[in-house]
């Protein structure tokens, strides 16, 4: 379990991360969201002593990152993939590691083998891709088989499969009772990955939950109907006090208003045929963008886009 408390850092005037608290609970995958400039890099590089904080503490299952012998055993980290010898080789990169944490270099093949990367460990780092980069990074968080990893952007550079092999390897990684905290700009995949979220802005908690309680909270739900008696039910509908949006297609709409239980008594009470009655919910980008609309540091507009050549 990680514990986050009253975490504060100033880079000079300005405070980067200001009085943040959150945990990240074990056998969970945790995605970590905030605008761009909210201070989630630096709240990650507080938590391992890379930035000297003001105030506030880190601990990973009770201990503090700086006071273990052997932090790779405990916590693997991924801030930055692309910050490597570019001289070394994939597979000496991760034995230098591996020697400087006790750990046998037969776990250098092991975890070279778990994140795809066997037949590329002898090239030199130079000539790797940002996605191979990404995949070697993630095999040195994993060399002392961490009950903790924290991972920043790490679906950056890779290709479809390898955005859904990480997807995968992670939730199959906390489901073993491990934590696993991961930042990412990828909402779409995060809705598919995480099970919570630790929300900041402008250094600050926005939220802390479940990613349904989070999107249930922060977005508008609305019940989808298609029906070839489409006029009828929405007369019904909006006697009852409904607010309905016709669709493009003619034969369905978007009510507002009323439950789904509320307008499938409705349409049975008019006598309509329904070929659709379903909850439809914003997604978590909405529902992103809704609760850090107060916290984004840059504003873009559509306002001129029409007149674009």
């Amino acid at each position: 379990m990680i514990e986050v408390r009253n975490l504060t850092k100033r880079f000079g005037k300005t405070v980067a991360v200001d009085d943040l608290s959150f945990d990240v609970q074990p056998g969970r995958v945790t995605g970590f969201l905030g605008p761009n400039g909210s201070g989630k890099s630096t709240t990650m590089r507080c938590m391992v002593g890379l930035d000297r904080h003001e105030r506030g503490s880190t601990t990973f299952h009770g201990k503090r990152y700086r006071s273990m012998a052997a932090p790779l055993h405990e916590v693997g980290i991924l801030l930055d993939a692309s910050y490597v010898h570019p001289s070394r080789s994939g597979r000496n990169h991760l034995r230098w590691l591996a020697a400087s944490n006790g750990i046998p270099k037969a776990r250098v093949d092991e975890v070279l083998e778990m994140v795809g990367m066997t037949d590329a460990a002898n090239r030199k780092l130079k000539a790797y891709s940002l996605g191979m980069k990404q995949r070697l990074g993630l095999a040195a968080t994993l060399l002392g088989d961490p009950a903790t990893i924290i991972l920043d952007e790490p679906a950056n550079g890779l290709d479809p499969e390898g955005v859904r092999w990480i997807r995968d390897f992670l939730r199959h990684y906390a489901n073993q009772g491990r934590s696993v905290l991961v930042s990412s700009h990828l909402l779409a995949e995060m809705a598919l990955l995480a099970q919570d979220l630790v929300v900041i802005g402008k250094g600050k908690l926005i939220s802390q939950s479940s990613v349904g309680d989070f999107v249930g909270h922060h977005s508008t739900a609305w019940v989808k109907v298609r029906s070839p008696q489409l006029q009828a039910l929405i007369d019904a509908l909006a006697r009852g006090g409904a607010q309905v949006k016709r669709a493009d297609d003619g034969a369905s709409a978007d009510v507002f208003g009323l439950t789904i239980e509320q307008v499938g008594d409705a349409a049975a009470a008019a006598q309509v045929t329904l070929h659709e009655l379903s909850t439809q919910r914003e997604s978590l980008e909405d529902a992103f963008l809704t609760a850090t609309a107060d916290a984004q540091e840059y504003r873009s507009s559509t306002d001129q886009l029409g007149g674009a050549s």
